[in-house]
Parts: structure tokens; sequence; C-alpha cells
């Protein structure tokens, strides 16, 4: 969404624990996949969303663009977390041309950063008349801090990549259910990425994003958690947090870690549906489509359907992407919850809103 012939573009997913590059094509009727490439990222490389060692990063992604023969050099690529702020906001009617003069002032009431360290866009979702008999309008407006920006974007460049696209993962998850998912009419879905660091919540009503939020907690606090409470490496609290098993690992010990974390992201969950139902009049919430790393965690779909009494769905980025067969169907299928951002990465194109 921020600041955006026909150009082959790429989507890079920049996480903390991996790198996922994918390539669409477009087709009749919808896309086809063409290229799709993960690497992993050592816990140091990226450390809450802040890149520490971009020489391996960038090695990372440099391998990865020749490993998938990658051609293309416009990338699409996101950014989230506390330097990243999305607001619902109600403004007076205008045309998007005085929108765009205005949006620096009208943001700055919004956020709490200095409005000269941080670059904003924004996008009129609808209009309506206000019980008083004027025309407003919903406005999404989107806020990045400019160091964030830069920090992923010279990342991007140094890798030989022009980025020509930066996207908000909450975006790219909202564009990669829609083009997968037909929302029933009047449906309040949630979009819940949780990725090694970061959990992306993104709440859609009637097919608009109502709410956003992202929360610091992800697949690294179970690796965490299982290194101090039962003495592991790095490593082994990896191999057991997948599920691989091990000897000398307590599984009764082992599951009673992962549901205390658990517990944590459903206490997050919850208190940002709380936010939302505060802020749009105690809407419900019809169900949730589950996405990233650690929803591969064994029944943690199950255990966030039974504790927040709403019905969860892995998702599946790739449900309408056309696969040709030189892919791995089963490789496909496995990572899919991964690749959720990615997708919706890649079918950004130049020039789009």
């Amino acid at each position: 969404m921020l600041f955006t012939k026909k150009r082959k573009t790429i989507g890079v997913d920049i996480g903390s624990s991996s790198i996922k590059v994918i390539q669409l094509t477009d087709n009749t009727g919808g896309y086809t996949l063409s290229r799709f490439g993960m690497a992993s990222l050592a816990p140091e490389i990226i450390v809450d969303g802040t890149i520490m060692d971009s020489v391996r990063c960038v090695e990372a992604l440099q391998s990865l663009i020749k490993e998938q023969s990658i051609s293309a050099k416009d990338a699409v690529i996101s950014v989230s977390g506390h330097s990243v702020i999305v607001k619902r906001v109600s403004l007076p009617q205008m045309t998007e041309e005085e929108l765009a003069e205005s949006i620096k002032w009208e943001a700055e009431q919004y956020i709490p950063f200095d409005i000269n360290d941080v670059n904003t866009d924004f996008q009129i979702l609808n209009t309506f008349i206000d019980p008083e008999g004027k025309p407003q309008m919903n406005v999404l407006l989107a806020v990045v801090k400019k160091d964030k920006l830069a920090e992923y974007t010279s990342l991007v460049v140094e890798a030989g990549l022009r980025p020509v696209i930066v996207d908000i993962d909450s975006f790219a998850l909202e564009n990669m259910y829609g083009i997968n998912y037909e929302g029933k009419e009047g449906e309040t879905v949630a979009l819940i990425n949780i990725g090694a660091s970061l959990t992306n919540i993104n709440i859609l009503q009637k097919g608009m994003v109502a709410f956003t939020r992202d929360v610091s907690i992800g697949g690294n606090k179970y690796t965490e958690s299982i290194q101090k409470d039962m003495g592991l490496s790095y490593e082994d609290a990896e191999k057991a947090k997948k599920g691989e098993g091990m000897e000398g690992v307590d599984s009764f010990t082992l599951d009673s870690v992962i549901e205390n974390v658990s517990v944590e992201i459903v206490n997050e969950i919850t208190r940002s549906f709380g936010y939302f139902k505060t802020a749009s009049g105690n809407e419900k919430i019809d169900k949730i489509m589950l996405s990233g790393g650690s929803s591969k965690i064994k029944n943690l779909d199950n255990f966030l359907q039974s504790h927040l009494d709403i019905s969860v769905e892995i998702i599946n980025p790739f449900r309408k992407i056309e696969i040709p067969p030189e892919f791995d169907g089963d490789y496909i299928r496995d990572i899919a919850p991964i690749a959720a951002v990615a997708v919706g990465l890649g079918i950004r194109r130049l020039n789009d809103k």
C-alpha cells in the first residue's frame, strides 16, 4: 500500500526467522506460481523486527534469488511492528487529491511519532452521511517510521533488487485472503498471522479493514520458554517446538510449556478483539483464519478455537493459485501457512493501490 509497461515483480517477505521470495504470473483466472523459495535465518540476524546483521541477511536473499533463477528486479516488500501504525479514521468528505494534500496534518493527531519522521499513505474506504447530515468518509491511514523503511529498502537494494512497493504485513494478508476466499455477507473475519517475533491481527468487516494490531509475541516465545524451562539448547528447543521427537525430552512437561505460551497468545488476541469490539460497537467475530510459522504448532488451531470460542481455520494462500506440476505438491501444502504474507506481496503490481 505504501509508495506505490508492465514489469514483473517478486514478493520478498523478510521475517525474523526466514526470508521468503515468490513470483506469481497473471493468468486469465488469477495467478500461477512461477517461483517460490525460503531460507532460514539464524535468530541473531533479525531481532524483534530490527535487522542486526544486514550482511548475512543480504547474502541469504541473494542466494534465494540465485537458487530460484529469478531475473526480475522489482521487489515488493512489507514492514510491521511498532514502527508501523494503521488506523481507520473518519474525516469530512473530500477528493482524493485534497486528502493527499492534507493527509500529513490529518495523520499528526493519530500518531505518537514526529510527523517529520514518518511516511504516510491512505486509502479511502467508503463515504457516508453522519447523524448531523454531513458527508463523511472512512479512511485507512498507514504510517511508517522513515528509519524502519530505510532499513528494509536498503537491504533489498544491497541484494541487487529495486524496492518498488512497500506494503504492510496486515494488508498483504488481506490481499492474499481476498484472492483465495469468498467472504459471506456481513461476516467479520480475523486474519491472524503468528510469526517468529510478531503476531499480526487484521480484522475484516464487510470485506474491509476494520482493525489492525501487531503484537510482540510469536514462535520465538515457545522456543525461549522451552529452552529456559527444560534446559535445552536453542536447536533442540526448536525441534521440540516442531514436534520432532527427541530422547530425554519429557512430553508432559513440553506440552505444559507450549500450553502456557499459547495462553499468552490467546490473551493478546482476546485483548485485541476487545479493542476492536469497543471501537466498533461490540461486533461479533465469526471466524479466525490462522497463518504464520507458529500456526503449525501441534493443535494450536484447536487450542485457540476452544479458548476463544470462535471457529479457527488454517489458511491456504495457494487455494486458488495454479501450482504447476514441477512444484512438489507436498512441500507447497506443508509450507502454505508460512507463505501467507509472501503471497499477498506476490500479487502486488506497479501502480495498483
